[in-house]
């Protein structure tokens, strides 16, 4: 029994809440305990079971064959006495601990020591320097491989140098690090326990290796002691994230901890990739004295300025080109203003890769929109009449469009980019911002140029024309995606931010949304599916993390397939109360699928879905829900749920065919 100083008197439940012969497991402070009310009386005692730390308060009181009664541990069925904890045949002082209890007026209270100062340990120091390195967000799912680890990360948060969201599933964790790490350039991690928890991470973390997004991956794992031979939630996680992280490492013992970190950090920061760090069980609370990490003399300058015969040789390219064009890709983010500023001194029409959509605003004198399959005629119309091609930041992947035949500079700070797919006419290794400004004094176009930019005036016209038109094509089915986002584009802030999902709706957006300046996240070379709305929470939390972004709406758009990868994270944008408008294109159908097998002339086979009232399951976990089923009632929908204090869902239904 506990020698009575300083004891802190603690409420844990009334007296009716347990009958006779019952065990519970209560919480005084942060220490669980078994209450147990046997034979008239009661007792506490530590309710971890000293075997494998089985809660003893969800056992129960049973009778022995020795025909006494003990405490059953619900894990491996260690027996403990329900008023001493001692064990069968043992004595009092080698069983379970034991805290004062006393009942007043039917509440019982538990007595506690004066809380000791808290012993700083090895995931104290890890997560000191993960804030030192200017991590600021964390997603994941408390459980009870990553307790030690979880602990050290909420002392972050209580001093305000973190801040946590607690997802429904662990890939939607992912994704929302992927697109804030996409937004931002800066790491978010991702929390989860060992197996299930960790392999769960893996969709979007491959999303955002591909797409060079900086993320730091945190996953519990079992202890040490039992690495190996199979025991519960045991896999390699080493093994298992080898492939998809640049730098994944085993938290030991006899590790340098804020080096591992460091390290950790770094890698996703300057390689724009995914760290991981693997936390057994038993190492997240070992104590440490151990001063934490910070990247004080350990990172560099990054401006790659391209070699000065790789300009000299640009300039005479671009200075003999009648028709140049400039293709901007989303590696070339950073820099878009000194692309925009090049563009304009050449006259040239300015084409963005679908992954670059928004990085000019389709308001802009030389914008040509988007390249390629989700792109519009105008871009499509200029890239057939180029005579050269400037790609900045851009890959040449098959859905990209650019015309690999014509002449083609092109510039990127990666070099395994360069001519990945195919030999161009002048590969060049640089950032995309100091190729521009170096090379902006040596050019002095020809004076037979075309004039490019009055084309563009007319290109345009033609092709709003054109989307004019595709309204008149309802069929009574469902309503056309041109009206969908002819609405969003005249509706949607500026400076929002957009996270766009894959299937019908990305090519519809990427074909009919014109753009005024907002930033556009995607998942782009992994195209996955149910990346939208999660995307939209990292963004959001980006917004609350960076002063740049702050005030920004964050809107996610997605179809209903898209969205029911992940729906119950729905709840919790409205728990954490983000600012999130998700535009739902519902055809009941994967109709993107449903295009290809006819294309293939295939069946269409196994591509219906059977749907709920999306609107309906807004409203249910606390957010705005609107449905919409005809045109007309477009624009007043959208202006509501753009108009909401938190997550609003406008559900619309769509033709599958008219996108």
């Amino acid at each position: 029994m506990m020698v009575d100083k300083k004891i802190e008197w603690i409420s844990v439940g009334h007296k009716d809440d347990l009958p006779e012969g019952r065990v519970k497991t209560v919480t005084a402070r942060t220490v669980s305990i078994c209450l147990s009310h046997f034979d008239g009386k009661w007792a506490a005692m530590n309710n971890h079971c000293p075997h494998q730390g089985g809660p003893l308060g969800e056992g129960s009181i049973e009778t022995g064959v020795d025909g006494e009664c003990w405490i059953r541990c619900p894990w491996h069925g260690w027996d403990f006495h329900p008023l001493t904890g001692a064990p069968p045949g043992g004595h009092e002082d080698s069983g379970q601990q034991l805290y004062p209890v006393e009942i007043r007026d039917g509440e019982i209270f538990v007595g506690l020591e004066a809380e000791p100062d808290h012993e700083r340990t090895t995931t104290d120091v890890m997560a000191e320097t993960m804030v030192n390195w200017g991590v600021k967000r964390v997603f994941g799912m408390v459980g009870h491989s990553n307790l030690g680890l979880s602990d050290a990360i909420r002392r972050r948060t209580n001093d305000n140098e973190l801040d946590y969201i607690g997802v429904r599933h662990e890939g939607a964790a992912a994704f929302a690090a992927s697109a804030y790490g996409k937004l931002t350039g800066k790491p978010a991690a991702c929390l989860t326990i060992a197996g299930p928890g960790a392999t769960n991470l893996m969709t979007g973390l491959w999303d955002a290796k591909v797409d060079r997004a900086p993320v730091l991956a945190l996953t519990g794992q079992v202890q040490t002691q039992v690495f190996g031979p199979g025991a519960f939630q045991d896999i390699d996680l080493h093994a298992a994230f080898g492939a998809v992280a640049r730098f994944s490492q085993p938290v030991l013992s006899t590790s340098n901890h804020a080096e591992l970190m460091s390290l950790a950090c770094k890698t996703a920061l300057l390689e724009h990739d995914v760290s991981h760090l693997i936390f057994p069980d038993d190492i997240q609370t070992q104590p440490s004295a151990a001063a934490a990490g910070n990247p004080d003399g350990r990172v560099g300058g990054h401006v790659v300025i391209p070699a000065s015969d790789d300009l000299d040789r640009a300039a005479t390219l671009i200075n003999s080109a009648k028709r140049p064009i400039v293709i901007i890709g989303h590696g070339a983010v950073e820099s878009r203003i000194a692309v925009i500023e090049l563009a304009e001194k050449l006259g040239a029409p300015v084409l963005t890769t679908f992954k670059g959509k928004g990085l000019i605003s389709d308001t802009h004198p030389n914008a040509a929109g988007v390249l390629g399959r989700s792109g519009t005629p105008v871009a499509s119309w200029f890239m057939n009449e180029a005579d050269l091609i400037i790609a900045l930041g851009s890959s040449f992947a098959n859905h990209t469009g650019i015309e690999r035949s014509k002449p083609i500079i092109q510039v990127d700070f990666e070099r395994m980019q360069l001519g990945k797919f195919h030999p161009v006419e002048l590969p060049i290794w640089g950032e995309i911002g100091a190729f521009c400004e170096a090379v902006m004094p040596r050019l002095s176009l020809p004076k037979a140029a075309d004039d490019q930019i009055k084309e563009l005036v007319e290109r345009w016209r033609i092709w709003r024309d054109e989307k004019t038109s595709r309204l008149q094509e309802e069929r009574g089915q469902g309503i056309h995606s041109a009206a969908i986002f002819k609405h969003l584009s005249e509706l949607c802030p500026d400076d929002a931010i957009i996270a766009a999902d894959v299937g019908n709706n990305t090519y519809s957006f990427g074909r009919y949304f014109e753009t005024k300046g907002q930033r556009v996240l995607m998942s782009g070379y992994l195209g996955s599916i149910g990346f939208g709305f999660p995307a939209a929470m990292g963004a959001w939390a980006a917004t609350q993390d960076f002063d740049e972004y702050k005030g920004r709406k964050v809107i996610s758009i997605s179809g209903d397939g898209g969205f029911g990868q992940y729906p119950m994270d729905f709840t919790t944008a409205v728990k954490y109360g983000m600012d999130i408008t998700h535009i739902l294109l519902n055809n009941s159908e994967l109709g993107k699928i449903s295009k290809e097998q006819r294309a293939g002339e295939w069946p269409v086979w196994e591509t219906n879905l059977h749907n709920p009232s999306f609107a309906a399951f807004a409203r249910l976990c606390g957010g705005h829900g609107t449905k919409v089923t005809a045109t007309v009632a477009i624009e007043p929908a959208l202006k509501a749920a753009l108009a909401y204090d938190g997550p609003a869902l406008v559900e619309i239904i769509t033709d599958a065919d008219l996108v």
